[in-house]
């Protein structure tokens, strides 16, 4: 049997509270740590090192109540941010990383110099094994059922396939909003689960009523991909605007993209235009509205704190 996460991060409820862009902040994660999980933060939700420095001091000085706490990092060339994140995340000290759209090489090397562990993001087991190789000491396994950027293979059969080829710890990410569906992922052999868009809904999650409202309106039913926040699929709510735009990339990008040359530079560009529109979603309620999640919303029934909605997945 592999590790359990409970082991892995000294918690007593075998989940991470998943970094959300925009969504995740130093009060959501204080609240999972009270609550026996562990949470992340994605470093970008940051602007400045200064920034990122205060929240690792403010979330170190919870620790002692119990918990865990770590941040993602986007690996690839497209965060010009990463190696300076990567610096003060391992000057100041967290539990873990989580690493998201790149090779983790350098983040495994230098964070488990200052004794981090490190769990990369995969979809399938040809970068599990990769990153196995590199000295993950985890693979977080993006099925697809998760929200943001998922996979495309069954939880069930990704977690099976990763346990029968991989020897390190597997944590599901996707399709978890209540203890059913925590125990169903265990079960095919997971050692903890990365639960995020429930916690959109929370008291403590810094976006606007709007957005915590249309997690707890809308269900698994209304949750589409699109490619026009990014460029890579991405699962969101099918709210008006949505319909009104279209979730097909237009002719000009599919045309650019196919330029050898020009591709890298129009990812960049795409990966900034998407990350602003995204945060004016989550920020300030207008009609063009995108807002991310994944169909586990379908379990959302109320904005609630942190707290409760932890007590409603282990209860």
């Amino acid at each position: 049997m592999a590790t359990s996460l409970k082991d892995l991060l000294d918690i007593k409820y075998p989940i991470i509270q998943a970094p959300m862009f925009l969504v995740s902040n130093v009060a959501m994660v204080k609240e999972a740590m009270r609550g026996g999980i562990a949470g992340c933060i994605p470093a970008l939700n940051y602007r400045t090192l200064d920034e990122l420095r205060a929240a690792l001091k403010e979330l170190k000085a919870v620790k002692p109540e119990g918990g865990s706490f770590g941040f993602n990092l986007i690996v690839n060339k497209s965060n010009v941010k990463y190696r300076n994140q990567l610096e003060v995340i391992c000057e100041e000290g967290c539990d873990f990383i989580i690493t998201s759209l790149g090779s983790p090489a350098e983040t495994i090397y230098e964070a488990h110099k200052v004794g981090i562990r490190v769990f990369c993001d995969v979809v399938d087991l040809k970068f599990a094994k990769k990153v196995e190789d590199l000295g993950a000491d985890a693979i977080i396994a993006v099925n697809n059922e998760a929200g943001g950027h998922r996979g495309n293979i069954s939880p069930e059969n990704l977690i099976k396939e990763l346990n029968a080829n991989c020897n390190i710890p597997v944590i599901s990410a996707g399709g978890v909003g209540c203890k059913a569906d925590i125990d169903e992922m265990l079960s095919y052999g997971a050692a903890g689960v990365s639960v995020g868009s429930p916690f959109i809904a929370s008291i403590e999650a810094n976006v606007t009523q709007d957005y915590k409202q249309a997690c707890v309106d809308y269900g698994a039913d209304d949750i589409v991909m699109t490619e026009r926040i990014s460029g890579t699929p991405c699962t969101v709510i099918n709210t008006p605007y949505v319909q009104k735009i279209g979730t097909k990339s237009t002719w000009i990008e599919n045309l650019l993209n196919k330029n050898r040359k020009l591709k890298k530079w129009v990812k960049m560009v795409r990966f900034s235009i998407g990350m602003k529109a995204t945060e004016k979603a989550a920020k300030k309620a207008t009609y063009k509205t995108v807002w991310v999640a994944g169909p586990s919303i379908e379990h959302t029934k109320a904005i609630l704190p942190v707290k409760d909605i932890i007590d409603k997945l282990v209860k």
